[in-house]
């Protein structure tokens, strides 16, 4: 009764936190507070609640590190040209027909490079949507293809926090579990493909007001501001420590950043910790943030949502969901039962990186592959976020670009990961 009463609790101050546009930080805390009031009446000590809380965040402590270094990283893209000359060339060669395709692969590939898809939303996206209207394109399958290209590098870039935080979660290679990503998705992807293909465009050439020029006439697009970028491919091929790989490439970006684009070393370490700001008004629109300060929101998300881990282990808080999923497992899948898990926690939750961090601590008893176990939660907990209306994962990117709710039905990639990986 106590255990139900307390979930409730939780779940519904999330769920009016969300109505009420307030942060769902304060949720957070709540529920903190909440579970501290449930060890409580269990009988444990405040001492002993304290230790509880220092082992959950035990587990997730390097992610909180990347988390900054992923934060110095995209500031320095944007302000090297990195982001910029990539998104410039790939919207002057685009052909108008296949534009909802284009929108769908070049949001997967910034955020495949970037490994963030709200940075890539605030960037890529805002452009394609852009470019789409001005080509008579409906936002709502523009919406729906945005929505699903900023989620697969989301899921699968090495630079990914949520990539990040699963390794760490499950104790698993980001590398191996970055390849096990690529296998399971070969066929959704390719269904995207052909499905956003056949979407179709408008015949013509581009207009003239969507070819970007004020990203020539700001920074110096020269193809060696993509060294940052070639650096953390050639780095992750060669399976270099995620940490020394993120350094490489901030060191790269600060030397475009000074050779190439004539900056300060002072403003670039700047930007560094409060994100990149440029003076030009259209510049700014689409590139400023990155920045220490941008990832400050998602660790503390991360810190308090690990600290439950060890007062849920303790105090079995759980353990009746636990029982649930071990028997839904027995009766299908241990998919069909991680799937499960994942919309009812992404549902609750609201939160992509709560719902993940939840979803594992129902599910980890039921394998002892952890590898296996890393890619379920990415082929489920990950891309099923997006896809609650409510959450937090969907809300944002819908209201930057400025597309319906009613695009989640045409994230096709989204739809096609987990029901492919059930099938199979």
């Amino acid at each position: 009764m106590a255990e139900g009463l307390t979930l409730l609790l939780f779940s519904l101050f999330l769920l009016f936190c969300i109505a009420r546009n307030v942060s769902v930080v304060v949720a957070l805390f709540a529920g903190l507070v909440l579970f501290t009031a449930y060890a409580l009446y269990k009988g444990f000590t405040f001492r002993e609640i304290w230790q509880m809380m220092l082992a959950g965040l035990k587990e997730t402590r390097t992610v909180l590190l990347v988390f900054c270094l992923i934060g110095m990283l995209t500031a320095l893209w944007r302000a090297a040209g990195t982001i910029p000359y990539i998104i410039y060339h790939a919207v002057s060669v685009v052909n108008p027909r296949f534009f909802v395709l284009f929108s769908f692969l070049l949001c997967a590939l910034v955020s495949f490079l970037t490994g963030t898809a709200f940075g890539t939303v605030s960037t890529a996206g805002i452009i394609c949507m852009m470019t789409g209207k001005a080509l008579g394109l409906s936002d709502f399958y523009l919406g729906g293809a945005i929505l699903s290209g900023i989620f697969f590098g989301d899921r699968c870039s090495p630079m990914s926090s949520s990539a990040l935080l699963v390794s760490e979660l499950t104790r698993t290679d980001i590398h191996r579990n970055i390849k096990n990503m690529m296998r399971t998705s070969i066929v959704p992807f390719a269904l995207a493909v052909i499905f956003y293909a056949a979407s179709g465009g408008p015949a013509g050439e581009m207009p003239a007001t969507v070819k970007l020029s004020f990203f020539a006439e700001s920074f110096n697009l020269t193809p060696w501001v993509l060294l940052p970028a070639a650096v953390i491919l050639f780095l992750t091929l060669l399976r270099l420590d995620i940490k020394v790989t993120i350094l490489c490439s901030i060191a790269a970006g600060l030397l475009v950043g000074l050779l190439c684009q004539g900056m300060s070393l002072r403003d670039l370490l700047k930007f560094m910790f409060t994100g990149y700001r440029s003076g030009n008004a259209e510049i700014a629109a689409l590139m400023d943030g990155g920045g220490i300060l941008s990832m400050l929101r998602t660790a503390l998300i991360v810190a308090i949502s690990s600290s439950y881990f060890g007062i849920f282990r303790r105090t079995k808080l759980l353990d009746s969901i636990k029982n649930w999923s071990f028997t839904l497992s027995r009766y299908s899948t241990d998919f069909a039962a991680v799937l499960a898990v994942s919309v009812v926690t992404a549902a609750l939750s609201c939160n992509q990186t709560l719902a993940t961090m939840l979803a594992y601590e129902i599910t980890e008893k039921m394998f002892e592959d952890r590898e296996k176990l890393a890619v379920f939660l990415e082929n489920t907990a990950i891309v099923v976020s997006p896809l609650i209306p409510w959450s937090i994962a969907a809300v944002f990117p819908l209201t930057t670009i400025g597309a319906p709710k009613s695009s989640i039905i045409y994230a096709v990639y989204l739809f096609a990961l987990p029901l492919w990986n059930l099938a199979v």
